[in-house]
């Protein structure tokens, strides 16, 4: 009995182990906390996905904020990695430079900013000055909607429109990029502005409301890309630069060493990671070449 009691404590032991021992963190294994802008949450996600398929050891943890709510977090040092559409500011770079901590940014892929309305609307295009005009309180012609009244896509509105806050009249905010597709597709009366990725098939969860809603077409401001016709968000306007409202997506890594946060940084650049990027209807950062067999008769 002895024996047995004994033999039953081993196997207890090695069990609990083998359940408590941490992976040690490498490239493609450990545990990640990664604050996503949530205005690019889709594409991160699927990134994320197929990271987590090609690399079982690794565990990213996604939290989706809107820009205003990520930064804090960010800056203060509580997660050190992050995916934004735009870059750093100065005053933001030096939280970390004054710990001496380094800042890898790297663009894994190129956003827009879409506009879009009822399928049912007569207006199919609209202008960057028309826009402008609107957040300026200077037109009350349409109504704009935004994601999140913290999010990047209204500060990124709000630095073209050279303004520090939007009007009381004609500009709303909904609570998440979904809410802003659902209120298009039922109501003619709005322009919709939110990242381009919300507004394909692989938004599953909108099907129904995005069969429902359209892009506009944007003209720029006249000697700036894309001032010639109006450009609709496709994946080539946004590959060759001509679609006024671009943004770049990077990733942030301020973790200070060579770990998982490295590694799926460098993943996403990655023919795999690239491809992903280019199937979402995203412009990849960079094109990556096909290859063709060709066979002799």
């Amino acid at each position: 009995m002895n024996k047995v009691f004994f033999a039953f404590l081993l196997l207890s032991f090695v069990s609990c182990k083998q359940k408590t021992k941490a992976v040690k963190e490498t490239r493609t294994a450990g545990n990640l906390t990664m604050l996503v802008d949530e205005s690019v949450g889709p594409i991160v996600k699927q990134e994320i996905e197929i990271f987590n398929l090609d690399y079982p050891d690794a565990k990213i943890v996604m939290l989706n904020r809107p820009e205003e709510k990520l930064l804090p977090v960010f800056l203060n040092d509580s997660v050190r990695v992050a995916v934004l559409p735009r870059m750093l500011t100065t005053d933001e770079q030096k939280f970390y430079k004054k710990r001496n901590i380094p800042i890898n940014t790297s663009r894994f892929a190129v956003d827009g900013i879409a506009l879009i309305t009822n399928v049912d609307n007569i207006d199919s295009t609209i202008n960057v000055k028309e826009i402008i005009d609107i957040l300026q309180g200077k037109s009350a012609d349409k109504k704009l909607v935004f994601d999140n009244i913290y999010s990047s896509t209204f500060s990124y509105l709000k630095q073209i429109a050279n303004i520090k806050q939007f009007p009381k009249q004609n500009v709303f905010a909904k609570n998440n990029s979904n809410e802003v597709i659902k209120l298009i597709a039922e109501d003619k009366n709005y322009i919709g502005i939110l990242g381009v990725n919300w507004v394909s098939d692989q938004n599953l969860e909108m099907t129904k409301e995005i069969a429902k809603v359209k892009f506009l077409g944007v003209k720029n401001l006249k000697g700036k890309p894309g001032h010639d016709q109006y450009y609709k968000p496709t994946q080539n306007n946004l590959i060759n630069g001509i679609y006024p409202f671009l943004r770049n997506i990077n990733i942030l890594d301020c973790e200070g060493r060579d770990g998982l946060g490295t590694g799926f940084a460098t993943w996403l650049r990655s023919q795999r990671g690239q491809l992903i990027v280019l199937k979402s209807g995203l412009g990849p950062h960079k094109l990556m070449p096909r290859e063709i067999n060709l066979l002799k008769k």
